[in-house]
Order: C-alpha cells, then sequence, then structure tokens
C-alpha cells in the first residue's frame, strides 16, 4: 500500500512490541493489498457509492499477499465529501462475512476508535497486532453512525462486500450482513509490518486486465493474485488496476489517466520496489467506443500512448523505482477492432519490447497470443469478450513475469 503521510496518519503506538521489531527506527511497512479509488459512479453492476452509508456497518474481504506481526488499513476519501467514521474493526476473514471467533481487533486512529475523514484525503490506522501470513484473508469491518454520503469506491472487485444496518463492527457471524456488493468502499489498503531483511512490494499498474475483468468472483484470480502465489511473499503485490482506465486521459466512471494517478496509487504505497505497468489499450481502442464513460475519447497515436509511458517511466525512476513494461494484449474480435486498432497496438508493443526504456519486460502479449493468430487471445485463454482474459489466462500471465525483473 502506500503513500505519503497526511493529517492524521496516527503514529504507530505498538511498533515497539513487536514481536520481530527492536525499535520503530527499524520498523518497515510494506504493501499487503490495494485498490486503486474511484469516484462514486451508478450502473455497471449494483453497488453503493453514489447512496453510501448511514447507521450501517460495511464488511470487506481482501486477501494479503505479505506476512507481518503487525497491520494498518488505509481509508481514502480522495473522491469524496467528509466522513465520520464511527469505528473499524479487523479480524481474520471465515466464510463469507464470517469472521474467526477471537480474531477481531479494533482500529484506531490516533488511539481513538472513531476519526473525521477530511474531503479528498487518505489516512492510515494506528498498528493493530493480527499476525498474518501470505495470501492470509482479513475482514476489515468499518461503522458510519451518520450519513457519509457519496463513498469513493473501487467498482470492480471481484469479491463480496457485505453490509449490515446498524454497528455490527466485532459480529463474528454473517447473520447481520444480509446485503452484497462486488465493490470495496473507502478501503485502498492493508499494510504489513515487514520484518524481513528486505521485502518491498511490488506493484500491478494498470486497467481492467490487472484489476482482473473476466476472472471468477471471490476467487482471487487476477493476475497479481497469481503472481502473489507465485513470490509467497517474498514481496508484497499490489494491485492498482482500474477497469477502463486510460494512460492520457480521465474518466467520469474509469479514474484519473495514469500519468495523473501513478504517484498516488503506485509511488505513495510504502516501501515500492517495483512497478508492472499494463497501460494503453483504452486509449486506442476507446475512440470507436460510444460510450458516456469514454468521454472525451479522441483517436491517439502510438507516438501519444509512447510518451505517457514515458512520462511513468520517468515518475518511476525519479523516486528509485524500478519499472517493468507490459506489452498490450491481443483484442481481435472485440467489437470496433479494425486495422487501426491493430497498427497502434503493434506500434506500442514493438516500442515496449525494443526500446530499452523500461528496466525490465513482460511479453504478456506473446504469452497470451493465439499461435494460429496472434492478433487474437488463444481461445482457452479468453473470458469470451476477446479483450479480457479468463482464469487460464490470468495464470499464464502470471507465469510469464520473470521473477529476476522484480
Amino acid at each position: 500500500m502506500k503513500r505519503t503521510a497526511v493529517a492524521l496518519v496516527a503514529t504507530t503506538s505498538l511498533l515497539m512490541s513487536a514481536p520481530s521489531a527492536a525499535s520503530a527506527a527499524e520498523a518497515r511497512w510494506a504493501g499487503g493489498w490495494g485498490a486503486s479509488p474511484q469516484a462514486p459512479v451508478a450502473g455497471f453492476e449494483p453497488n453503493w457509492s453514489r447512496e453510501g452509508f448511514a447507521d450501517q456497518s460495511v464488511r470487506q474481504v481482501v486477501r494479503v499477499t505479505a506476512g507481518g506481526p503487525l497491520l494498518r488499513v488505509r481509508l481514502s476519501t480522495v473522491h469524496s465529501g467528509p466522513v465520520s467514521l464511527t469505528g473499524a474493526t479487523i479480524a481474520r476473514a471465515a466464510d463469507g462475512g464470517a469472521v474467526r471467533p477471537g480474531s477481531v481487533r479494533r482500529l484506531t486512529f490516533g488511539h481513538r476508535a472513531g476519526v473525521e475523514i477530511p474531503a479528498g484525503r487518505e489516512i492510515v490506522s494506528d498498528a493493530a497486532a493480527l499476525p498474518v501470513g501470505p495470501l492470509d484473508e482479513v475482514a476489515v469491518t468499518l461503522h458510519f453512525a451518520r450519513p457519509t454520503g457519496p463513498a469513493t469506491f473501487h467498482a470492480s472487485a471481484l469479491a463480496t462486500s457485505f453490509r449490515a444496518s446498524g454497528e455490527h463492527l466485532s459480529d463474528t457471524s454473517a447473520a447481520a450482513f444480509t446485503e452484497t456488493t462486488r465493490s470495496w468502499y473507502f478501503l485502498t489498503g492493508v499494510d504489513v509490518l515487514d520484518t524481513s531483511p528486505r521485502r518491498g512490494t511490488v506493484v500491478a499498474f494498470g486497467d481492467s486486465i490487472t484489476d482482473g475483468v473476466g476472472s471468477t468472483v471471490d476467487a482471487d484470480n487476477r493476475y497479481p493474485d497469481e503472481l502473489a502465489e507465485r513470490l509467497r511473499g517474498r514481496f508484497g503485490v499490489l494491485n492498482e488496476g482500474i477497469g477502463g482506465n486510460r494512460v492520457l486521459n480521465d474518466s467520469p466512471c474509469f479514474g484519473e489517466s495514469a500519468t495523473k494517478r501513478f504517484t498516488r496509487d503506485v509511488l505513495g504505497r510504502p516501501d515500492v520496489r517495483t512497478v508492472v505497468v499494463l497501460e494503453g489499450i483504452n486509449d486506442i481502442i476507446s475512440s470507436d467506443v460510444e460510450f458516456e464513460c469514454f468521454v472525451p475519447n479522441p483517436e491517439v497515436t502510438a507516438a501519444e500512448v509512447i510518451a505517457g509511458h514515458r512520462t511513468l517511466i520517468r515518475q518511476a525512476h525519479a523516486r528509485g523505482v524500478r519499472v517493468v513494461g507490459a506489452t498490450l494484449l491481443p483484442v481481435k474480435g472485440f467489437a470496433t477492432y479494425g486495422e487501426r486498432i491493430e497498427a497502434v497496438r503493434s506500434e506500442v508493443n514493438a516500442w515496449i519490447r525494443t526500446s530499452g526504456e523500461y528496466d525490465a519486460v513482460v511479453d504478456f502479449d506473446r504469452a497470451l497470443a493465439d499461435p494460429a493468430d496472434p492478433r487474437a487471445l488463444l481461445p482457452a485463454y479468453d473470458s469470451g469478450d476477446h479483450v479480457h482474459p479468463n482464469d487460464a489466462g490470468y495464470r499464464a500471465m502470471a507465469a510469464a513475469v520473470d521473477l529476476r525483473a522484480l
């Protein structure tokens, strides 16, 4: 997870008692889980971002990719107004919306149970003593006694979140959590105390393919999930994909452009060592799509997309972060596919492969292409829309990453 401390970011009261941390000076936080914030929006699938919460508890289950003796969470109002959080807990997840008895830990913010989060900010909780290992699932429960108004959220969680009326922060049962959605709300990170000699965080940055669209819900089969399984805690892996995101243009539905959000969603995460960039296909195809979420949707050239990638590379290198370029996957069969789209995609991919401007390259294009027609996804890897991989395709993407490049 991420980022520069802002007002209300609390110092950790438990660092000195951490089992493996001799002193606060030696403590280092790494990203365990992350999601990029988006502005409230209706549509796509039912979500609660427009209505927000009022005397309700929302429970969100996430899988951490690195282990440690302490956890802390990140909450964001980057795209919404001020919010009054009454209380929060973190626990080991059980089945559905249930949590394991005896594992519930109260989260505090500056040693207080509740916190007022200003508009447009991200805050970090105090540390909670809940040891976790790589690939453990935790449940973060937030209670909002007063109406929040529209909520900063992450639309395509591909995971079930739960809502209950009233305060149910310490419930181990899921009985009260009768409403569900497939988005995350306010929650943008879970950090773990890094007690290894040198771990660090790897960030997967991109659009819906990084976000995992086409993978099985509640199965953690997105390509960054599969990469985390290969690494088994060697590094924390964060998924900072947003469906529909573009390199060059903002979207009312799909977030700020990659060049605008990169500092916050990548470089602001704790102890980032490497970022894998997979962005650009939406810039290329959106000019041919009549969709209110792709506004503006100018026809872009390969040179313009490459210039955007160069901006990301400069931003990463200025912070001492290694940056890996990923080639754009085949999209033949997409509704508006044509020679212009293929020509621009191919030119961008040729630059990623051969320019030497990225520190390393992962060739997702060749890893998932159909040998009989390299302009299309291999059918065994196609979720059905000819753009997004299925579970097998996401496994193939993770397998294509040379771990030494990270």
